[in-house]
């Protein structure tokens, strides 16, 4: 905003400048050509016949000069009065005049206007009609200056006033920059401090700021801490309330099971349903409990080889290949390792469920700051219409196959949880895909 204020001073001084110079030059012009008029009027009489008389030497060299554009011409006015004069840079040649219509005299029998000349140029025109004598013998005498030389001559201080302000305004436009961009500096250790807290590098702004940034790391060190002790708190509370329900569901779930028949096994199907749901919640909350950092990391290559390996082994028909490259070897997931081991552990094992004979876990870091990883299956897969549906907590299109369809609704969720993104659409052996983006620690680069 100050550069554009800045522009537009420039602009607005350029302009007054400009007005300015061209006021005072014509003004000076003008009272050039007048003065050489009252010269030239001082040195013409008539003689004893009327005949216009004088050798008028107006001090300038430009009217002896033929075509210079600076002329001076003295014509008869009354009918006693005979003759013309002229200077000799106009010799015969004749300046038209304009109609004193057009141009009419003041008071005192002056007037001014501008006319083509000989050359092209333009003239400016100073006339008078004087009285000479007693016997009322009477003169137009008319001095003519070039306009286009003053007209030339404005043009080219405009053009240099132009040159010389954009140059000025272009160097305080630099320095105004440079000045900001130093006065911003400080500003960008908060911000490196700020980002090593979002990958999970530190728990807070540490190192010196300067003292103008100081207040700032304090507060935010300060939501920090706020943020941490609220979700702490709902932690707990999310902890206390499934334990709470933990009991009356298994009383159900006994009581399901006394009433036996369909009731018995719908009731048992639903209570089933919300122990998943209670002891999903518990597992997080415990293994929270056990971590005092609300910003964590975990190595993804020994959570994939891990997940891998179980589901190898719970699925002994099944052949499981993980694809990883040996540069990911220090690849950091930006959050907690539970989170990362549900995500995965969800995706493989329902991968296991509805494949057939393969699954391949894939791990890529070709997205800046963060990984992907590709889950895919050789099964039935779905339709684009049931991929719009499969993430919606309780969705099940397999009735046949046990489960609580919470586990695509859960990788949802919690992806979501740390910006990241979830797709899902076929395989390339014609089975589902899913697709995580998620966050990489920043101290871990792709070597």
């Amino acid at each position: 905003m100050s550069s554009l204020w800045a522009i537009a001073a420039f602009l607005v001084v350029g302009g007054l400048i400009s007005s300015l110079y061209e006021r005072t030059a014509l003004s000076g012009f003008e009272a050039v050509v007048r003065a050489q008029l009252f010269n030239l009027v001082n040195a013409v009489t008539v003689d004893e016949t009327g005949a216009l008389r004088g050798v008028p030497d107006l001090g300038d060299l430009a009217y002896s000069q033929p075509l210079s554009g600076w002329y001076w011409e003295v014509l008869p006015a009354s009918a006693n009065t005979s003759g013309r004069l002229s200077s000799f840079s106009l010799g015969r040649a004749r300046i038209a005049d304009v109609p004193e219509a057009e141009a009419p005299f003041d008071m005192q029998y002056r007037r001014d206007y501008r006319v083509p000349g000989l050359d092209g140029e333009t003239l400016y025109v100073e006339e008078a009609e004087v009285v000479l004598d007693s016997d009322n013998h009477a003169a137009r005498f008319r001095v003519m200056g070039n306009a286009s030389t003053l007209d030339a001559d404005i043009v080219a201080f405009n053009r240099q006033l132009t040159l010389y302000l954009g140059l000025f305004g272009l160097g305080s436009t630099v320095i105004n920059a440079l000045a900001i961009l130093y006065g911003l500096r400080p500003l960008s250790v908060v911000q490196r401090a700020l980002a090593s807290v979002r990958t999970g590098e530190k728990e807070r702004l540490e190192g010196r700021f300067p003292t103008e940034i100081q207040p700032l790391a304090a507060e935010m060190n300060a939501l920090i801490d706020s943020n941490r002790r609220i979700v702490e708190r709902a932690r707990t509370q999310v902890g206390n309330l499934a334990h709470a329900l933990k009991t009356p569901v298994a009383v159900l779930l006994n009581e399901a099971g006394a009433i036996g028949g369909e009731k018995g096994r719908v009731l048992r199907e639903q209570g089933e349903r919300m122990q998943a749901h209670v002891q999903h919640y518990l597992d997080r909350a415990r293994i929270a409990a056990g971590g005092e950092r609300v910003i964590a990391r975990a190595p993804v290559k020994p959570v994939v080889e891990r997940l891998g390996r179980v589901i190898a082994k719970l699925n002994p028909g099944f052949r499981v290949d993980m694809e990883m490259d040996a540069a990911l070897e220090r690849l950091v997931f930006a959050g907690e390792q539970q989170d990362l081991e549900e995500m995965l552990g969800n995706l493989l094992e329902n991968a296991a469920k509805y494949g057939r004979s393969r699954i391949v876990l894939t791990v890529s870091a070709e997205v800046p700051r963060a990984f992907l990883v590709t889950v895919s299956d050789d099964g039935p897969g779905l339709g684009e219409a049931e991929i719009a549906e499969a993430t919606k907590r309780g969705r099940r299109f397999d009735e046949t196959v046990p489960g609580s369809g919470l586990g695509l609704s859960i990788v949802a969720e919690t992806v979501l949880q740390y910006r990241g993104g979830f797709r899902l659409g076929r395989s390339e052996f014609g089975g589902l895909r899913a697709e995580l983006t998620l966050p990489r620690s920043a101290d871990a680069p792709i070597s």
